[in-house]
C-alpha cells in the first residue's frame, strides 16, 4: 500500500504540466480560471491534470460559490520538488 501510493506521487510529479500547476500553486490557492492564465492548455486539460494530481493526494480542493479551488495538501511536495532542483544544478 505504501509503496502503491509512492509510485502514484512520483508518477503525478513526473508530468511537466502538472509540474508547472504545482509550482504556480506555491503562490496559494487558486482556481482552474487563474491556472490556465500562465500554463498553455485549456480548462479541462488543467482540470484533468488536476484530477490526478488530486488521486495522488498532492493537491486538495474545496468549493468556493461556483469554483473550485485547488492548493497543496502538503509542504513537503515544495521540499521534494526544491530538492531535485538541487540536485540537478550540483550535477551540472
Amino acid at each position: 500500500m505504501k509503496e502503491d501510493f509512492q509510485v502514484n506521487l512520483f508518477k503525478a510529479l513526473a508530468h511537466p504540466t502538472r509540474l508547472k500547476i504545482i509550482k504556480r500553486l506555491w503562490q496559494g490557492e487558486q482556481c482552474v480560471c487563474h491556472l490556465n492564465e500562465d500554463i498553455e492548455f485549456s480548462q479541462a486539460n488543467i482540470s484533468q491534470h488536476l484530477k490526478i494530481l488530486k488521486e495522488a493526494r498532492i493537491v486538495s480542493s474545496n468549493k468556493k460559490g461556483l469554483y473550485q479551488y485547488y492548493q497543496i495538501r502538503n509542504d513537503k511536495i515544495k521540499n521534494m520538488i526544491e530538492l531535485a532542483e538541487h540536485i540537478f544544478s550540483d550535477e551540472g
